[in-house]
């Protein structure tokens, strides 16, 4: 008998929403962080996490936002998101540059910080 394995994946409104959080407290967050507070559910939690990170970072960019994904890090690299967060910025045209050089930090620093005005606001639903 074949087991049927159960896709899972992360409400993009209940990531968004946990974002706007960590915007309010201008925090950034893991992506075990997200996949812990967001209860995602095994197998490939993280990836779970990053699918609903660039769902959001499509809505944002047709609505000309700033990217609210760009609050979720990994906990591997510091203060800086993984490499599919520039590859996603660069298909959506927010992001011209070397996703391992110095353009990303410039890139991730300037919409972090853009997205903590924008979406930390008390009134921002």
């Amino acid at each position: 008998m074949r087991r049927v394995r159960r896709l899972t994946m992360l409400a993009p409104a209940a990531a968004r929403a946990y974002l706007q959080e960590a915007a309010r407290c201008r925090r950034l967050v893991t992506y075990r962080e997200m996949a812990s507070a967001l209860k995602a559910m095994p197998p490939n939690t993280i990836h779970q996490v990053t699918v609903a990170l660039e769902f959001l970072m499509e809505e944002d960019a047709a609505a000309n936002r700033p990217l609210i994904a760009a609050l979720a890090v990994s906990g591997s690299l510091g203060d800086l998101p993984r490499r599919g967060f520039f590859d996603c910025a660069s298909r959506l045209r927010r992001f011209v540059g070397d996703p391992d050089g110095p353009d990303a930090r410039t890139f991730h620093a300037r919409e972090a910080d853009a997205a903590f005005v924008f979406w930390g606001g008390a009134d921002r639903k």
